[in-house]
């Protein structure tokens, strides 16, 4: 903008541009990132005072709240994934992936990671640039047509490898059940690693009953706002065994010298407590506030109130698939379980048909070209409650009219 503009010209210059930003699109995209439903009730608790700003609970007489708040979380995290210790959160889902893996160099002592192909193209690029100074080695499994290659990653792990990275459901959409694979690593002294998509957790076999070491997840399908990128937060979850190689912070209950409950950050192994090199992260400061409206969104709906978005969401997909699928040309990329998200091959280039669509106001989805260059014909496809029968049925007949 040109120097020297009043207040009142520069707010009504970004109005205009905030204006020209398209309004009622029908929206299909995902890839991590999901348009659920946040009750208003979210914004009105986490917009008080007392929770909107409050800063870092170092003394505890003074957080009480805050810190209740946090525990609290981490208890209804580690009961949907089936864990037994939930940390406060951490930045993202990719540095949450990236914290895993560090977990997992520490207790091991080793230095080599496998990572399936099929987790999350945003996330593994996070992992190679965290990891880009350390003596850590990345071997990247090719997934097969969207589906995790099982005997693939077994054959990856050898000796020096410290964990076995897989995400569920992946970043096709595709579900697995990796309970044999994560035994295997067992076998091999090996940590496991999950990613996964918290609503889904509500229906599908949790990471606890599959018996991996660690899950993680992005946190922003609880009750966090699809907000131009940000601020997520990333879910950590993990066995009690290794707790101690936890980043950032935990907090405990216990009891005060009457016997009253009280809340207190424990195992503090950040940087700021500890000498830095001994820290077990320099990059995990929690995320407070999305951890509480997490909490607050998870408390809102319970366990039937999550199964129910994530069967909604499912059913969706579902019909979208019904739909798509009777077009000339377009049919599922593979015959793997998904949930709410699903890829599609085209007669075309997916890229193409995404930006044609936009005209017809209909956001089609992701075209997986951009992240894996030999699938440029293959279109991600996500639904949730949010997506109407008629979005879907507008979805299908711009598709058919483009192609």
């Amino acid at each position: 903008m040109p120097e020297g503009w009043s207040g009142a010209k520069v707010l009504a210059y970004l109005e205009d541009l905030a204006g020209r930003n398209a309004v009622g699109m029908a929206s299909f995209l995902g890839a991590g990132f999901y348009r659920h439903f946040v009750p208003k009730t979210v914004d009105a608790l986490c917009s008080r005072g007392e929770f909107y700003t409050a800063y870092t609970p170092y003394q505890p007489e003074c957080s009480q709240g805050t810190l209740q708040g946090i525990f609290e979380f981490q208890t209804a995290v580690a009961r949907l994934f089936e864990m037994e210790c939930a940390n406060a959160s951490v930045y993202d889902g990719g540095s949450a992936i990236f914290e895993a893996a560090m977990m997992a160099v520490r207790q091991t002592k080793k230095h080599r990671l496998v990572i399936d192909s099929a987790v999350n193209p945003f996330w593994r690029q996070m992992l190679r640039t965290y990891t880009e100074g350390l003596a850590v080695s990345i071997v990247e499994v090719a997934h097969d047509k969207g589906r995790s290659s099982l005997e693939s990653l077994k054959a990856a792990i050898d000796t020096e490898t410290a964990a076995v990275i897989v995400q569920n459901p992946n970043f096709f959409g595709s579900i697995a059940d990796y309970t044999e694979l994560f035994a295997y690593a067992a076998s091999k002294k090996v940590l496991s690693v999950l990613s996964v998509y918290p609503v889904m957790q509500a229906v599908l076999k949790t990471p606890g009953e599959m018996r991996v070491d660690v899950a993680v997840a992005d946190g922003q399908s609880l009750g966090q706002p699809l907000s131009f990128g940000g601020p997520y937060l990333g879910i950590m979850t993990c066995r009690k065994d290794l707790i101690r190689q936890f980043p950032g912070r935990i907090v405990g209950r216990t009891v005060d010298m009457d016997g009253k409950t009280g809340y207190v950050l424990t195992l503090q192994a950040r940087e700021q407590h500890i000498r830095r090199a001994k820290a077990t992260s320099n990059i995990c400061s929690n995320q407070a506030l999305c951890a509480l409206r997490a909490l607050i969104h998870m408390s809102l709906l319970g366990p039937q109130g999550l199964a129910r978005v994530a069967e909604s969401s499912m059913e969706k997909a579902r019909y979208a698939v019904e739909k798509l699928t009777a077009l000339s040309g377009v049919a599922l990329l593979n015959d793997a379980p998904f949930g709410n998200e699903v890829a599609l091959t085209l007669p075309v280039a997916a890229e193409q048909v995404v930006q044609e669509m936009l005209a017809h106001g209909v956001v089609a989805g992701v075209p997986v070209g951009r992240y894996y260059p030999d699938m440029n014909n293959v279109l991600l496809l996500a639904c949730t409650e949010q997506n109407t029968i008629e979005e879907i049925d507008r979805l299908a007949g711009v598709l058919g009219g483009v192609l």
